[in-house]
């Protein structure tokens, strides 16, 4: 089993930053998919960053919305996984969740084993 504790959501203003962190239970093992998903008020939670542990920046995947403004990390000697959210929108306002030790598509929610409590990010 994997417990998973983001921090680092809050308030920010349009054009500015915020980092977020996961840290892990345990171990995360190579292969297994790692990633930061968000739902916003009555829309489907989607993918925003995932990346497959120990495979580099070659797997690592991330939505249109966020790209080349979100970069996505894994500090495997902390068991931490970050989110670094850069000229953020208003549009980025969502419950951002980490999920852990996904299979297959890293990108699909439904093949992730566990997943934290999420924290909540505001641009306004």
């Amino acid at each position: 089993h994997v417990q998973l504790v983001e921090s680092g959501g809050g308030s920010a203003q349009a054009g500015g930053s915020l980092k977020l962190s996961c840290v892990a239970s345990r171990k995360i093992y190579h292969r297994y998919c790692m990633g930061w998903f968000r739902q916003a008020p009555g829309k489907e939670r989607e993918a925003v960053a995932v990346m497959r542990v120990g495979y580099g920046d070659g797997t690592t995947y991330y939505s249109d919305s966020v790209k080349d403004r979100f970069t996505i990390s894994w500090d495997n000697a902390n068991k931490t996984l970050y989110l670094q959210m850069d000229n953020s929108k208003p549009l980025d306002t969502a419950m951002y969740y980490c999920a852990a030790e996904g299979g297959g598509l890293c990108r699909r929610a439904d093949n992730y084993k566990y997943w934290g409590h999420g924290t909540q990010v505001t641009v306004s």
